[in-house]
């Protein structure tokens, strides 16, 4: 492998590893899974970089090889839980009062609760759109779907995570997600 390659590896991996750690914590739960698919997502980068076009974001590219990883890895596991308790606690409170602190992390964790209940394809818009705050474009990019397909199904997922926590349209999950 050239000196250059190797480089260029190195910055792709620096300006991008949190992005794809995170996309992959949040849809497996699991911090030894999302480690273990980070890597896999950087091996095959090894591997196709030298066909990347350009055509799309590099950062749309890495997500698009990240989804694979997470449906290969969720199709190998669907029958286990695919959230743990334990990514909670990885999020920092921007709060400083105990009460406002304890309730952030009672909303997290109905929201958590509420995205194990939705279908994987509808899971992983919302924590592209909500979470990550990726444009319908992207998010139409990353998944190779096109941008209506990502505003039905991101209505459908919202739809869905509101009739899980019984909340009403207005002023509900999209505004938590916005936070």
């Amino acid at each position: 492998m050239s000196e250059d390659l190797c480089e260029r590896i190195g910055a792709i991996y620096e300006a991008y590893y949190d992005d794809i750690y995170y996309f992959l914590l949040y849809f497996t739960g699991s911090q030894e899974d999302a480690e273990d698919m980070v890597h896999e997502v950087f091996s095959r980068l090894l591997r196709v970089l030298p066909q990347y076009d350009g055509r799309v974001t590099m950062k749309t590219w890495l997500f698009s090889i990240a989804k694979y990883i997470a449906i290969d890895h969720y199709r190998k596991q669907k029958w286990q839980k695919l959230f743990s308790d334990s990514w909670l606690s990885l999020m920092k409170s921007k709060e400083g009062l105990p009460e406002s602190e304890f309730e952030t992390k009672e909303e997290r964790q109905r929201i958590k609760t509420a995205l194990q209940k939705l279908k994987p394809h509808l899971r992983i818009i919302v924590i592209l759109r909500y979470i990550k705050e990726y444009s319908v474009k992207e998010t139409a990019e990353v998944l190779a779907i096109s941008e209506t397909k990502v505003r039905v199904d991101c209505h459908r997922g919202l739809k869905a995570l509101q009739k899980i926590l019984g909340e009403a349209a207005e002023g509900g999950i999209a505004n938590g997600f916005a936070r």
